[in-house]
């Protein structure tokens, strides 16, 4: 457990809340997230959950039908918070002159795999990337051995939802175009 601080001063704003946050009481290695406006503080990943997000980057960057860049921990700005995902993707150079926390304009996907705190991948970022207007968010489910993938963002969740259990084909829809494997997703 990692004790926070009292902070002797206000802040004006969330980003500048978690800012705080993040100088004085985050471990090396660890990384802090604001969500539903708590700030929720993750350790270093295991390695199958590091695994998982490896096959997932292999099979964007061979198989995807238009070029992407598939970044990991880059900051964004949602409704729900300010969401560091296991990966991003987006066009490639879209990020290039961002500041460390940058809009979701423009972003094509967002994947996480559960480990720590499951329950917040689960729904409230669902919530905070469907709000955002990302059109993709793919949850890989260590816990319940699922992937799911949420399309069409509308009034703050998404519409649509297929998933499968690990070792079922899930098709990714354009501009991806492609059928990702979660065989290997243990």
């Amino acid at each position: 457990m990692v004790a926070m601080p009292a902070i002797e001063r206000p802040v004006s704003a969330e980003g500048d809340l978690l800012q705080e946050f993040l100088e004085l009481s985050t471990p090396e290695g660890y990384r802090a997230e604001l969500i539903d406006g708590e700030i929720v503080v993750t350790p270093p990943p295991d390695g199958a959950h590091e695994t998982a997000i490896a096959l997932i980057v292999r099979q964007l960057m061979r198989k995807a039908a238009t070029e992407c860049d598939a970044l990991g921990n880059k900051g964004l700005i949602t409704p729900g918070g300010r969401f560091i995902p296991d990966g991003t993707v987006t066009p490639v150079g879209h990020f290039e002159h961002a500041e460390s926390w940058a809009g979701t304009a423009g972003v094509l996907l967002v994947y996480e795999v559960t480990s720590t705190h499951p329950a917040k991948d689960r729904e409230a970022k669902r919530l905070g990337y469907a709000a955002a207007g990302i059109p993709c968010y793919l949850l890989v489910d260590r816990d319940e051995a699922k992937v799911t993938l949420f399309t069409d963002p509308e009034r703050g969740d998404y519409a649509s939802s297929h998933q499968v259990a690990f070792g079922k084909p899930l098709d990714l829809p354009a501009p991806f175009s492609f059928t990702l494997d979660t065989g290997p997703l243990r």
